[in-house]
């Protein structure tokens, strides 16, 4: 529950794009993809303008909370990996499919790649690795 408390205290915008949701926060992003969608590298060009916007000088974890089902194209993460202050990457899910294309999803980029079942279990994750002690 502190968790829960914790992030939202530290919410700073929320932007929704035809294919997701972002809800930006200081020190991770957690995205939250439409049904049918297929990200593609092309899908990108959208995270770099977040990164360039709210994670300038500093790094950050993407968090993508599976609540939907949606495809990937695993060949986005080439380019993800290349986002120099990107510290690591998460999935959420408590579906069994989702997490089994997720470990696949895992083998593509060069970032630290988790898989949690809930939210909290991915923010204390992110924190650990930027290094920022809970308040």
């Amino acid at each position: 529950m502190l968790a829960l408390f914790f992030v939202i205290l530290c919410m700073t915008d929320v932007i929704k794009f035809d294919f997701c949701e972002m809800h930006i926060y200081d020190y991770y992003v957690v995205v939250i993809i439409n049904e049918g969608v297929t990200i593609t590298p092309a899908h990108n060009q959208v995270l770099i303008n977040i990164v360039d916007t709210y994670f300038k000088n500093k790094k950050f974890v993407y968090i993508t909370h599976r609540i939907h089902s949606y495809s990937v194209d695993p060949a986005i993460y080439f380019e993800t990996s290349k986002i120099e202050n990107l510290a690591g990457f998460a999935v959420v899910s408590d579906d069994y499919k989702a997490k089994s294309n997720a470990e696949i999803e895992k083998l593509f980029l060069s970032k630290p790649f988790e898989i949690f079942s809930t939210l909290e279990d991915a923010v204390s994750w992110a924190k650990s690795i930027l290094n920022i002690a809970f308040k």
